[in-house]
């Protein structure tokens, strides 16, 4: 097991964006949890440190919880390529889809099994009787019992799922429900309620959110400068080739040393044509090619709009073992687009050697687009959706999952009623492009909507209710 290290952030540093009412609250509420835990800790468990939303979740919330003065630790399980096969397996079918069609059956059983027998043993030497053990996802599921008997209290986060249970979502439930029934786990908690599957004891079912950390180099502020700058050193916008630097949070400056790996016919574009942005991990259910492909549609037209499909470098994201089939067959449909469109669009790989070099330039592309996208098939939360909306982006998200719970349809975002349907996309993308006044305005509510929603205090204010509760009734 790998163990990440991470910083500790006063919780009262959020006070510069919301209320200090919300931040008296919080601070009042992790006073109270650590009492409670009485010099217990909490250990986050999940799959990996880098290239995905759980890790960036974390990364955003346990600084918080180490500044609230609560001991906390965050451990990456360890697998082989088959294990991963068998977890991703689980994670499509959990969203409804067929993924690699492949089966979970006895064999992917004790495969699962033995991966995590491993893991278990380290983890054993750093749970302690009375620790909270936060688990998320199916790839460390198999983990809840066995810390359990060690005298930890277990709560299982699920990030993923969908609303409608289909033959394919209860085969992901079915592999997953020996690891998680009671008394495996203490409490679940979903993204939305409407996730957890019909054998979880509802009194146990809860409801939280993810949130975005508002000085994170993700979305820390940027000017439109520092944007170009940044965008054309790594060869997303034309433009001099000159250093780019950002500010860090200890207010030095520090260049950008990387550039991004771009396919693309003829040069970047100029910095004030409207460019269109999804930012992803290269995942069949982010349906970069249906993007890809509507967005081709639109340009038939006169339309002198651009289209960045960004994601990780494959190789980054040690949990996803269909990246590289994904952005292939992204290459794939991009080579087959005419002429006209595909000298408009950009499949980009942003580096990920560097994890605050990555989210400075999500940051750069979101600042510049003027629409974002994530025209997802299925989706968890989506938390490019809270990002690029806090940047008073105008973002058009499918009518999935949590997409549908961060925009108000018309109001703070546009959203696609059908995820599948191209000719409606490209007519909403359309609209929104040629109407700059509606996009600001849209932009400005959706910021709102995330300070007032989706800021680490009010996740945090919801994490602590629970595991409080949790110690109380131990």
């Amino acid at each position: 097991m790998e163990e990440v290290t991470f910083p500790t952030t006063d919780p009262r540093l959020l006070a510069t964006v919301v209320s200090d009412d919300r931040i008296d609250a919080l601070v009042g509420q992790g006073e109270r949890l650590r009492e409670r835990l009485d010099g217990a800790s909490i250990v986050c468990v999940n799959s990996t440190a880098a290239g995905g939303g759980v890790a960036e979740m974390l990364h955003v919330l346990l600084p918080y919880v180490r500044g609230a003065g609560i001991d906390v630790r965050w451990l990456v399980i360890e697998g082989d390529e088959r294990f991963f096969e068998i977890t991703k397996r689980i994670h499509n079918r959990l969203y409804g889809s067929e993924g690699d069609g492949g089966p979970l059956g006895a064999d992917e059983h004790r495969h699962y099994d033995s991966v995590l027998e491993g893991n278990a043993a380290q983890l054993a030497g750093v749970v302690r009787p009375g620790d909270v053990v936060l688990i998320h996802d199916p790839q460390p599921a198999g983990l809840s019992g066995i810390v359990r008997k060690r005298g930890a209290r277990v709560v299982w986060r699920c990030h993923i799922g969908t609303e409608s249970s289909s033959a394919c979502s209860e085969l992901g439930w079915a592999f997953l429900r020996r690891y998680l029934e009671p008394p495996m786990a203490d409490a679940y908690v979903f993204t939305r309620r409407q996730f957890a599957p019909s054998w979880l004891p509802a009194e146990l079912v809860h409801e939280i959110t993810p949130s975005i950390d508002p000085f994170a180099p993700k979305n820390q502020e940027l000017t439109e400068e520092e944007v170009e700058a940044l965008l054309a050193s790594a060869g997303l916008l034309s433009g001099r080739q000159r250093d780019a630097t950002y500010r860090r949070p200890d207010g030095t400056s520090r260049r950008i040393e990387r550039g991004a790996d771009i396919v693309r016919s003829g040069p970047p574009p100029d910095p004030g044509a409207p460019l269109v942005v999804q930012i992803s991990r290269w995942d069949r259910l982010k349906d970069m090619v249906g993007v890809m492909q509507g967005f081709a549609d639109l340009v038939v037209g006169d339309h002198d709009t651009q289209l960045v499909l960004a994601g990780p470098v494959v190789s980054s994201v040690a949990d996803d073992p269909e990246g590289g089939e994904v952005l292939q067959e992204c290459w794939e449909a991009w080579r087959g687009l005419p002429q006209h469109a595909r000298s408009r669009i950009a499949v980009v790989c942003l580096p990920m050697a560097d994890a605050e070099e990555n989210a400075i330039l999500v940051n750069a592309l979101q600042r510049h687009a003027a629409v974002v996208v994530q025209k997802s098939l299925a989706e968890g939360f989506g938390l490019t959706v809270a990002e690029a909306m806090f940047k008073r982006r105008t973002v058009l998200g499918s009518a999935v999952g949590g997409i549908s719970d961060q925009i108000v349809d018309g109001d703070s975002g546009l959203l696609l009623a059908e995820p599948t349907d191209l000719d409606a996309f490209a007519r909403l993308l359309g609209s929104i492009l040629d109407d700059a006044p509606r996009r600001v305005a849209i932009g400005e509510r959706a910021r709102l909507r995330v300070i007032d929603r989706f800021l680490p205090d009010t996740q945090l204010a919801r994490w602590t209710e629970l595991l409080a509760g949790l110690v109380d009734r131990a």
